[in-house]
């Protein structure tokens, strides 16, 4: 794309001038002197609202590895981030930026999109720290998939440059174009290109074989806790199928009508991620046309929001329903989303609606080489730039990036700097894991 020449206007000479008061540097710094608060007590007070029995699974999860702890404790990244100096330009975060959690899922138009697709933190704030999470998720990707460490800074290097080679791209742009952006080389892109095919094969129908048993009176979802239980007739049964009818007034006018045609079967309760472990998560099975042939199946999913781990360093940061707050922050980045994306209330809790597994597929991780880890990094950044043009001030951004040399540099030696503390805060981790278990 040749994009037109044009002079920069006030707002992008003002955020250029702010590189003299916060110079790009200064975005490297990370000291863990600055903290006034201990892991565990940020930890501890993540739990808030959880099901505390299973609290056991989610510290398994994370003990696991150094990634494994990274992608369990976004509220600790959240408040060290809030330590350091920002830019305070502002676009809507994903919030939890890493590797795994851009996935391919299919859109309103029955189409196979890969993006940005998971948004439990997301809310309007600086935009750097979306770059800083997701650059030092790639290093400690890349050393769980055993990739030294030299192509895995190339790997984090050619995520930034994505990024800031796509803002400089965007910004003559009209604010439409912007908004309905595309990249067209996915299917390219090796590791993309098999989060694809897994996808197109990751139907609904494969859903109901893996979730659910056939019964002589038909379907139901198997039980298998406590990663699957099978609700039994009750009131939470009963509170989770009430939630559909406040669910569909967050729906538009036509896919109401869509979703009316499907009739509830059945309902489970089902662990999922490893920073959402605890969090209430419901599948419900639905049937529509030809209820009980199972040849129009449905899966839904009713997921607990709780408040963004940002929110606390956001004064602009708003009360408003939780599971909106997904949502809507999930359409501000996305090109297209989920149809059926909407929210509710079960209780005293706020939850997010989403379809489950409606042709859905992620990175492989562990099968990735450093080539692969490479591409893959690129698209990352291209699509996280897209989301904060779609989303904030492209000639904010733009204007404090500049060429991108000294941003790029600063953003790569914080991420070294935040994986080390990431693998001593790691080590450090069973102890107070058994701690907070008491």
């Amino acid at each position: 794309m040749k994009s037109p020449k044009l002079q920069p206007d006030s707002t992008y000479q003002a955020a250029h001038k702010l590189r003299k008061t916060l110079p790009p540097d200064h975005l490297a710094d990370w000291n863990p002197k600055l903290r006034e608060r201990t892991v565990q007590s940020l930890l501890q007070d993540s739990l808030t609202g959880r099901v505390p029995e299973l609290t056991a699974i989610r510290w398994q999860r994370m003990a696991a590895s150094p990634f494994g702890f990274f992608r369990g404790s976004a509220c600790l990244m959240a408040y060290d981030l809030s330590l350091l100096p920002n830019t305070a330009i502002h676009a809507q975060l994903c919030g939890d930026a890493h590797v795994q959690n851009l996935g391919a899922f299919e859109g309103p138009d029955g189409r196979l999109i890969f993006d940005i697709n998971d948004f439990d933190e997301t809310l309007a704030g600086t935009f750097e720290w979306d770059l800083k999470r997701m650059a030092t998720s790639i290093l400690l990707a890349a050393h769980e998939a055993g990739i030294k460490p030299h192509p895995a800074a190339e790997a984090a290097e050619a995520f930034l440059d994505a990024y800031t080679g796509l803002i400089r791209t965007l910004l003559p742009l009209p604010v439409l174009e912007v908004a309905r952006y595309q990249v067209h080389r996915l299917g390219s892109v090796a590791p993309i290109s098999k989060i694809l095919a897994q996808a197109e094969r990751a139907t609904p129908q494969l859903t109901l074989q893996k979730l659910t048993s056939a019964y002589p009176a038909g379907r139901v979802f198997k039980s298998a806790p406590p990663l699957l239980r099978r609700l039994e007739v009750g009131e939470e049964k009963d509170s989770v199928l009430a939630s559909l009818k406040p669910y569909l007034k967050s729906l538009l006018p036509e896919r109401r009508h869509f979703f009316a045609r499907f009739t509830p079967i059945d309902v489970a309760f089902k662990v999922v991620g490893t920073g959402s472990v605890g969090l209430r998560d419901y599948v419900v099975y639905m049937e529509g046309n030809h209820p009980g042939s199972g040849i129009d199946p449905l899966f839904l999913q009713i997921k607990q929001e709780s408040h963004s781990c940002y929110a606390p360093y956001l004064p602009s940061a708003s009360a408003k329903h939780q599971g909106q707050r997904v949502a809507e922050g999930q359409r501000a980045m996305q090109l297209q989303s989920d149809p059926l994306l909407g929210w509710t209330r079960i209780g005293r809790y706020d939850y997010l609606v989403r379809q489950l597994n409606d042709h859905k597929a992620s990175v492989d991780i562990a099968t990735l080489k450093p080539a692969d880890l490479c591409q893959y990094a690129s698209v990352c950044g291209e699509m996280l730039a897209r989301g904060h043009a779609r989303s904030g001030d492209i000639r904010q951004i733009a204007g404090y990036i500049g060429n991108g040399k000294r941003f790029i540099h600063a953003i790569l030696d914080f991420a070294h700097a935040y994986v080390a503390q990431m693998n001593d805060d790691w080590r450090e981790f069973p102890k107070s894991a058994k701690e907070m278990a008491g």
